[in-house]
Order: structure tokens, then sequence, then C-alpha cells
């Protein structure tokens, strides 16, 4: 078993788990984390065995999803900063950053449990997320469009800030305020 998790996925089977990955997202927040795993599967367009292979255990499945959202956050960063300037790539990501915190809400006391076990679901996501907003505000700071004087720490405490007084989905309208109001005070001359 230990050989087999070294391997890569051959292309099918990691559209597979991709697809497991993006229906469990859905589902999870749809009907909640008690969403029956057959339901994730079929809406995923797999068969029962395909998840429970890539997949043992409901835990897996969920510190999994939330690896997974970690990943696609802090891979946008770049992606961003090649379609937009830097200011709007900023201002883009941390709308995503709300996305992936709203997610990770709903996942909070099941990402807890499993913490309890003995697991880190969290892992290295701290430091993923505080390099993308290195890089991010990085290339603000050469473009002229942020002050130097805030760090890439300081704006990682703000967002996360921002995210424990807004994180429920009722709160979106309030978290983006928000959001606006510290990248506002990012700006040049601010």
């Amino acid at each position: 078993m230990a050989g087999s998790a070294q391997r890569p996925l051959r292309a099918d089977a990691r559209r597979n788990r991709d697809r497991i990955l993006a229906a469990a997202v859905r589902m999870f927040g749809e009907e909640g984390l008690e969403t029956h795993l057959e339901r994730i599967a079929k809406e995923a367009g797999v068969g029962s065995a395909t998840l429970y292979r890539n997949f043992a255990t409901r835990e897996a499945l969920i510190e999994a999803v939330y690896r997974n959202e970690v990943a696609q956050l802090c891979d946008a960063a770049p992606e961003l900063l090649q379609e937009k300037p830097p200011y709007e790539a900023l201002r883009a990501w941390t709308r995503l950053f709300l996305d992936y915190v709203t997610t990770k809400f709903g996942m909070a006391e099941a990402l807890r449990a499993i913490a309890a076990t003995g697991s880190n679901p969290y892992g290295h996501s701290r430091d993923m997320i505080q390099a993308a907003i290195t890089d991010l505000m990085g290339a603000c700071a050469a473009a002229g469009a942020i002050r130097t004087d805030i760090s890439p720490t300081d704006m990682g405490a703000a967002l996360e800030g921002i995210a424990l007084t807004s994180a429920n989905p009722e709160h979106r309208e309030r978290a983006e305020r928000l959001l606006d109001l510290t990248l506002d005070g990012l700006k040049v001359g601010s």
C-alpha cells in the first residue's frame, strides 16, 4: 500500500478522484457532512467502490476536500497574477479566500474531530496561504499599487480576523465590506 501511495495516479483515476472531490464539496455544502457517501459517488458519476478505493473513510474524504480547497485557493494566486493587474488579482483572490473560509466553516467541527485523532488536516495550509498572500502583495508592491509598510503576515492576520467574524455564509456581504476596507487601506496614499 505504501508503494501505491507514492505512484502517480493514472489519468482516469485522477479524473475520478477530482470528480469525487468536486461532488463532495457540492454535496457537503448542500446537505452537510453527514451526506451518504454513496450519494457523493453517484453525483460524481463513479461507483461506491471507486469512492472507497480513493477515500476509505468519511474522515479521509473530508480531509481530502479540505486540502484540495486549500490547494485550489493557493494555485489561484499565480493564475490571477497572469490574468489581472496585481491589485485586482489581490482583490479577486481575497474573494476566493472568503469562498474557502465559508467551505471550511461548514467543515470546522469535522476537521477538529479529525485533528483529535492525531491526523493534521491543516498540515501546511497556513504556510501555503501565507505564501500566496506574499506573492500577491509582492507583485502589488513591485507595481507600486500598495504600501510596503504592511507585511503579508499582517494581511494574513487581517484576513483571518475577517474570516473569524464573517465566515458564516449569511455574513458574506459584511465580509466583502471588511475586505474592501482592508484592501483600500493597503493602497498607496492611504
